[in-house]
């Protein structure tokens, strides 16, 4: 479940930004199986540059904007007023003779005891160093970006009591690329991503790691370069600072935009199956499709009817009706096939409930205590997971299944029984040539390891806190697991369509528009079918055509916007 460190691209301002700041494109960041993230490469034209907070709620566009493209952010004026004022009321409790838990108590299950003014300082400086606990492999830039975005993004709600001064630094840090080091394990998805935040919260501190374009490096020293003052928290920062579900929500928004790319590839992919297979394309009929009024389904089979739209592959081997208009006879494909928009349509309309899940979390101000708009502090439970855990499992599930399906149509290419005519595996001389075969063997060996991956983490719990936090919901878990999975989907997808452009090359007649559009695009960085060679290299060039949108582009390109 580990990954590696990824070297996103950074801004390079050392002060909260006022003007658009997009730098080029870094390295590949690399995925928990060993490619390119989804996404990686040059910022998307369509991703804002540059963004502002002020309070209202950010979009998922947004926060892979930030996270993964290094746009700049700025603080509005308004949300810098409405920071104040909340610290105001923080600052009147401070003097209060009465404790106030994460104002002058201490924390958890040690929230009884009252803590001194003198030592609260020290309070909080020992809150964020012992909750900085993390263990394992370093988490991606982009993830830790994004978990810094949004930490920011609720501190600016005025509902915290944090100073001003406090996401300032989390902006100038954002602006001059710092991030903090931030481990795998850490994190159980309740009172927040406690040790993730502890790590960014100590390095803005100026303790601990951080990396700069990819560059491991003192914290302390990397804000002394930016210009940047080390915090020194007051009273309840440090709570403000790591009470959030802001790992496992970044990790969702970024999961949400990829997928949307990625179930359009697939509708591609299947497409090119289809064509390639000498399937049908009947069962894709509007009138038939409506009759089941999932609108994911009806999305799914309108990209099919438009990318196989014209082919004459297909119409070579459909015959006239009674009427003398065209009709395939192959009514009963098989369901990898025929049922494609069904299982890519439910995959659809789980990833729009899983938006309206962040979209709401992204209007969210999570930390415990709050202060209300009445000026009121009220401890709270809305650092709890479990709606953010719940669709992280949801989406782990819907994308081992689009994956599984993408491996059985791969195999049926490989198999003279069922591919219709063409060569045993692809191959150009079989039994001397292998083809694709061990292709698929990888492929099936992702779609395995998806499928356990799509084990909810969010039913299980491990009491905490000497059972102060008795249950929590293991959100950073999913989160993590997910990532996981939409990188391996991005590979057995390019598996995929890898082995139907291969087929397409074998058939006698011409593909329709936009299957001949991807065909292409792949041709331009693999070459065609002929004598076994070395088929790792072909399968990343092709994960990277999945990854940065070329392939579900290319279709578009022919056929018009595909949803």
């Amino acid at each position: 479940m580990s990954t590696l460190h990824d070297t996103a691209p950074t801004p390079d301002s050392g002060t909260p930004a006022t003007t658009a700041s997009t730098p080029e494109a870094g390295a590949p960041r690399t995925g928990a199986l060993g490619i390119p993230t989804p996404g990686s490469g040059p910022a998307d034209p369509d991703l804002p540059r540059h963004v502002v907070l002020d309070g209202t709620p950010l979009t998922v566009e947004q926060v892979v904007a930030v996270a993964r493209h290094g746009a700049s952010v700025e603080i509005h004026d308004n949300a810098i007023t409405r920071m104040a004022q909340a610290r105001a009321v923080i600052d009147d409790l401070a003097d209060d003779t009465v404790p106030h838990y994460g104002v002058s108590t201490g924390f958890g299950a040690l929230a009884r005891r009252h803590i001194p003014a003198e030592q609260r300082a020290q309070l909080q400086l020992s809150l964020v160093r012992s909750h900085a606990a993390g263990s394992g492999p370093e988490v991606e830039t982009e993830v830790v970006r994004a978990l810094q975005l949004l930490r920011l993004a609720t501190l600016v709600t005025g509902h915290t009591g944090a100073r001003p001064v406090t996401a300032q630094t989390y902006a100038a840090m954002l602006n001059a690329g710092i991030t903090p080091v931030v481990h795998e394990y850490g994190s159980l998805g309740c009172s927040g991503d406690l040790a993730p935040l502890a790590h960014v919260a100590l390095a803005a501190m100026g303790e601990g790691r951080v990396r700069i374009e990819g560059q491991e490096a003192d914290a302390a020293r990397a804000l002394t370069d930016a210009g940047i003052e080390p915090l020194a928290l007051a009273e309840k920062e440090g709570l403000a600072l790591i009470n959030g579900t802001d790992g496992m929500l970044g990790m969702l928004c970024l999961a949400i935009h990829d997928l949307r790319r990625l179930l359009t590839t697939a509708d591609v992919a299947a497409s090119l199956s289809v064509e390639a297979l000498l399937g049908s394309d009947a069962p894709f009929a509007q009138d038939l499709i409506a009759l089941r009024p999932h609108p994911g389904q009806a999305a799914s089979a309108s990209n099919m009817r438009r990318v196989l739209e014209g082919s004459p592959l297909m119409a070579s081997h459909r015959e006239l009706d009674d009427a003398g208009n065209p009709a395939c006879t192959r009514v009963q494909d098989a369901y990898s096939l025929r049922c494609a928009p069904q299982v890519h349509g439910a995959a659809r309309d789980t990833l729009e409930h899983a938006a309206t899940v962040a979209g709401r979390e992204l209007a969210s101000a999570i930390d415990n205590p709050v202060v209300t708009a009445d000026g009121r502090v009220e401890s709270n439970g809305n650092f709890h997971g479990a709606p953010v855990a719940y669709v992280l499992d949801f989406l782990a599930v819907a994308a081992a299944d689009v994956a599984s399906m993408s491996e059985r149509r791969t195999d049926r290419f490989l198999d003279v029984a069922r591919s219709e005519g063409l060569s045993a595996f692809l191959a150009h001389d079989p039994g001397v040539d292998s083809g694709h075969m061990i292709a698929q063997y990888t492929a099936a060996g992702i779609v395995s390891e998806m499928k356990r991956l799509a084990a909810p983490a969010s039913v299980d719990s491990i009491p905490s806190s000497a059972m102060q936090e008795d249950h929590v919901s293991m959100g950073w878990a999913g989160a993590r697991k997910l990532r996981r999975s939409v990188d391996g989907l991005t590979r057995v997808l390019a598996i995929e369509v890898l082995t139907a452009a291969r087929a397409l090359d074998l058939r006698e007649h011409a593909s329709a528009a936009g299957t001949g559009a991807v065909h292409d695009a792949v041709r331009a960085v693999v070459p065609g079918p002929g004598p076994d060679r070395y088929l790792a290299p072909e399968i990343e060039q092709v994960v990277g055509l999945v990854a940065g949108g070329q392939v579900a582009g290319a279709a578009a390109d022919a056929v018009g916007p595909l949803d």
